[in-house]
């Protein structure tokens, strides 16, 4: 007899799924394929502004479905992260799909729009910390008020009394994402890289509040992936400097939008219960190039 999958029963929100050859596509599928129910985000206006250019959602809606396991279910819906508003009602959306949400990635990045300290403007930062900074934050704030509605607000150093053992297998999950700004320079990319250092280093702090309110938080730098900014008709980097810098990663390619999505199945899966709090790199050994 063949048994349940492991995220069968449960419901994940993902982020960010708006091309299907990006990550948050590729991690909605693999959540699909755990046997979770799965309800997506999407914001094709910031795609249409880029490089690669939006793709068709109804083709990145079926995607997910043709994943799904028997019984399962999949919705998506546009948002605006920048607007809290438009925060709250993808999270309510979300949970009307089966009545909670279980399992929260939150994909979502704001590209493009940015540049070196010389050109910063204040308007550049705060598009960029709202969109990949605060609505995390802010999702995150939901999905834990979901599960502890009592939940008291806590002065500086104060902690919550856990009243049970958590059970980790059957805890809720989380998973940002981060860059790898802690692990090297990124030139022209100021503002992004300052929005994604916030989620790397306030994740102690947050994981360990959630993590007294029975829900596991982890953070996932994916390093670099392929997801239509480094191919040569798509990208904005200078190709001669793409090209000799693929050709030393260790395994000779970039990352695929699968990589990430692998470890990020197993982090909210039973199997990777174990793992909490941290800042995980899966760059195939980009950061130890030389």
């Amino acid at each position: 007899m063949s048994s349940a999958p492991p995220l069968s029963g449960r419901t994940a929100l993902v982020t960010g799924v708006s091309r299907r050859k990006g990550i948050g596509f590729a991690v909605a599928r693999e959540l699909a394929g755990l046997g979770a129910h799965v309800f997506t985000q999407h914001y094709a206006p910031h795609d249409a502004d880029q490089p690669w250019g939006a793709d068709d959602l109804a083709a990145v809606d079926a995607g997910v479905r043709a994943a799904l396991h028997d019984g399962a279910r999949s919705a998506s819906a546009s948002a605006d992260l920048r607007d809290p508003a438009q925060v709250a009602s993808l999270f309510d959306a979300a949970r009307a799909l089966t009545g909670r949400v279980d399992v929260l990635v939150c994909n979502h990045a704001r590209s493009g729009g940015d540049g070196s300290i010389l050109d910063m403007t204040p308007e550049a930062l705060d598009a960029h910390w709202q969109t990949n900074t605060r609505s995390t934050l802010l999702l995150t704030r939901l999905f834990a008020r979901q599960h502890r509605e009592d939940a008291p607000a806590l002065r500086p150093g104060e902690t919550l009394r856990r009243t049970a053992p958590a059970d980790p297998a059957g805890a809720p999950k989380v998973v940002w994402m981060t860059s790898g700004q802690e692990q090297g320079p990124m030139p022209g990319e100021v503002a992004y890289a300052t929005a994604k250092a916030a989620l790397a280093g306030i994740t102690p702090t947050v994981a360990a509040e959630l993590l007294d309110l029975g829900i596991v938080l982890n953070t996932v730098n994916p390093g670099p992936v392929n997801t239509g900014y480094l191919d040569p008709g798509t990208t904005d980097r200078p190709l001669a400097e793409l090209e000799a810098l693929r050709a030393a990663t260790p395994f000779g390619r970039w990352g695929e939008p699968a990589d990430p999505a692998r470890l990020i199945g197993w982090l909210v899966s039973p199997a990777g219960s174990w793992m909490v709090g941290q800042v995980l790199t899966s760059d195939g050994g980009f950061s130890l190039q030389r």
